[in-house]
């Protein structure tokens, strides 16, 4: 009786086990095809700063996401960690020290660790505003503090290395972009997948109950206090290996890699994925980026699009892109998902369609705001034309107004097939 009681129970752990490893095992094969699939050197550059930011995410939502501790300034671990890694750069470079390269970003996660637990040594006693304060504080001072001490932070024009003056890895010099991106891969998965065991463990269980409920945490015996304090010596170590592999891609560090413009930038990018979710913050990383360096190429105006995206997550969709996925869950499990499909098509293409045409009126208006004078063609949309004629502002308005119509007249159906697809109730015959 017992081997016919445990063996199910086996078998359904082992299930329970391979199902947890899936991802993981999907997301290494993807990161290690990706350059086959994008070969140039500048699609290469933007998955080296993808893979950064991802890890840089994850460890700004061990603080916010898991302990709910709001920080203003937790660029500065990276920052310092990336400096410290350069420091040790040029270390080798001129001492012939035989420390090869891929281990550079340990001393970085060290560096942000020491420099955490000193901050979070009277940081962490309250949550709240008093740390968001405290964090913005200790932020503007260290960023202050690059600017005088010239010796560590290299003042105004920062300090830099040379990646290929260490030692061979394996024969691997780190010449190229490739060979860098599958140093950044091997990071990316170790720490993505620290972080993720770290959030199983007690302490990563009991700072989401402190974020909840910290008194009630307090009755059951554990300190809010020391469990907020290891959360975030442990996220000022991952933001630590994340300023190392900054430093080892890009081979310098300036003070914009301490400011509050840096935090700031995590902050949006950890909500625009969703601080719910532990795969909320590495949706966010891909989206800032493309966006950055994409959209960056297209128009002048792409901060003014992704603070509005930003805006409308907030405000729409306070759980970010990874919670509106997860809201789908539930019509999937129930076989539904398949009612949403017409609805979603015949309301998401006219907003689609009437958010490119709100932008290119934005668009228009710049452009004939900001261009010299004589200068009245544009291109937008693969499409040149004359920004003081009348014919394309009318067009542009008419295509934003009906579309915008069109989707508004649409939402009850989306809002009716929505609710079919997730009651609980059977569909009658």
């Amino acid at each position: 009786m017992t081997e016919q009681a445990t063996t199910p129970t086996n078998l359904r752990a082992g299930r329970i086990s391979t199902l947890s490893a899936a991802p993981w095992v999907i997301a290494t094969l993807f990161l290690l095809a990706m350059p086959f699939i994008f070969q140039s050197n500048s699609a290469i550059t933007i998955m080296n700063q993808m893979a950064i930011t991802i890890i840089f995410a994850l460890s700004y939502n061990m603080l916010l996401g898991q302990g709910g501790m709001l920080s203003f300034g937790h660029a500065v671990y990276m920052g310092v960690g990336g400096f410290f890694c350069v420091h040790i750069m040029n270390m080798v470079e001129d001492m012939s020290l035989p420390l090869p390269l891929p281990l550079l970003p340990i001393f970085g996660g060290l560096f942000g660790l020491g420099l955490a637990t000193i901050v979070g040594s009277f940081s962490t006693r309250k949550a709240g505003t008093v740390f968001a304060m405290i964090s913005l504080g200790v932020g503007e001072l260290i960023a202050a503090c690059s600017i005088i001490i010239v010796a560590f932070f290299g003042g105004e024009e920062g300090v830099s290395g040379d990646r290929t003056y260490g030692l061979p890895f394996f024969g691997v010099e780190f010449l190229q972009q490739i060979e860098v991106y599958y140093l950044i891969v091997f990071w990316l998965i170790v720490s993505a997948l620290l972080m993720y065991l770290f959030s199983r463990t007690p302490v990563g269980r009991m700072a989401n109950a402190v974020r909840d409920n910290p008194e009630r945490a307090e009755f059951l015996g554990y300190s809010a206090r020391w469990v907020r304090f290891y959360s975030f010596c442990a996220s000022g170590f991952f933001a630590g290996i994340a300023g190392g592999l900054f430093a080892i891609n890009y081979e310098i560090l300036t003070e914009e890699n301490l400011n509050l413009t840096q935090s700031g930038a995590i902050l949006l990018i950890t909500f625009l994925g969703g601080i719910g979710f532990f795969f909320g913050p590495i949706i966010g990383a891909i989206v800032f980026t493309l966006l950055q360096t994409v959209l960056s190429l297209q128009t002048e105006l792409w901060q003014l699009y992704v603070g509005a995206l930003f805006v409308a997550t907030v405000m729409y969709f306070p759980g970010g892109l990874a919670g509106v996925l997860m809201m789908h869950v539930p019509a999937f499990r129930l076989g539904r998902a398949g009612h949403l499909v017409v609805p979603y098509i015949i309301t998401l293409i006219p907003a689609i369609i009437g958010i490119f045409g709100l932008c290119a009126l934005i668009e228009m208006i710049f452009h004939l705001r900001h261009a010299p004078l004589g200068e009245s063609e544009m291109t937008l949309f693969w499409t040149t034309f004359d920004s003081h004629a009348v014919v394309p502002w009318l067009m542009a308005l008419v295509i934003t107004v009906v579309a915008f119509a069109i989707m508004r007249r649409n939402m009850p159906t989306l809002r009716a097939a929505w609710h079919r697809a997730n009651s609980l109730e059977e569909e009658s015959a």
